[in-house]
């Protein structure tokens, strides 16, 4: 049997002092929620019109990531291109990007002034800005490279001689996509499509910024957090605490149920 070396004592207590980190804004977060009220304050109007947004939203933002950034992932990993680093970085630029800075260039892009906003509505009469639909791109603009980076990665790292063996037993193109690799990448799949809805349900900077904060229409549940913070703290404290659980549980479920897998 091995036996686990154990680390210096310095790293130990400057580790411990790292988790406190962490831990003691949710420590200030569970001592100042309202625990009598709580169960009030989350049906109200308010809060149920925010989570019902922000539950159409990120749901539609997770399917649109999955329809676009699978085969983006795919293409990143597999095909040789020139360019390809710089692609791969505009992919991955709302990672890194202030959301304000993303939510600022949907709105230059898809405004109603926008580069293609505008011909848009004079087209359509379509306006994105203001509406659900601006609240489902800004979480899209965000979530989507959370799903393309970890499927790139799983895909990177997948033994070739499946899909090879498959293709000499006849199967096209296709087919071995659908029967072969999709379901080798499965595990990383869930966990990077559970990423994007975490992260499209969390969204903020890009979503005020292109989309407003209006009740019933474009506030989600961040967006109710801000107002709440200048007019009842208390719900925004119980909205807070219901995204910490969410996130949490989420980031729980990817650990035990995804990350021993890989």
């Amino acid at each position: 049997m091995t036996r686990r070396r154990r680390n210096p004592l310095g790293v130990v207590i400057l580790a411990a002092i790292g988790l406190a980190f962490f831990a003691l804004p949710l420590v200030g977060l569970l001592t100042r929620a309202p625990w009598t009220d709580l169960p009030h304050l989350l049906t109200s109007e308010v809060v149920l019109d925010a989570l019902r947004l922000s539950l159409i939203s990120s749901l539609i933002a997770t399917s649109l990531s999955a329809l676009l950034g699978v085969p983006l992932a795919l293409m990143l990993a597999r095909a040789e291109f020139p360019g390809r680093s710089l692609v791969r970085g505009l992919v991955l630029l709302p990672l890194v990007l202030p959301p304000v800075v993303a939510g600022t260039a949907l709105l230059f892009t898809l405004g109603r002034r926008g580069v293609i906003g505008q011909p848009l509505n004079e087209a359509t009469g379509l306006v994105l800005p203001f509406s659900i639909w601006g609240v489902v791109i800004a979480a899209t603009l965000v979530a989507m490279p959370f799903l393309v980076i970890t499927v790139e990665s799983a895909v990177r790292n997948l033994d070739p001689k499946f899909e090879r063996a498959a293709t000499t037993l006849g199967a096209g193109r296709w087919e071995v996509l659908r029967r072969v690799t999709l379901p080798m990448i499965g595990p990383s799949l869930a966990a990077g499509l559970l990423l994007a809805w975490a992260r499209a349900f969390g969204e903020f900077g890009a979503t005020i910024t292109f989309a407003g904060n209006l009740q019933g229409r474009t506030q989600t549940l961040p967006l109710a957090v801000f107002v709440a913070l200048e007019q009842d703290r208390d719900t925004a404290v119980a909205i807070s605490l219901v995204m910490v659980a969410i996130s949490l549980g989420v980031l729980v479920l990817l650990r035990d149920r995804w990350w021993r897998a890989r």
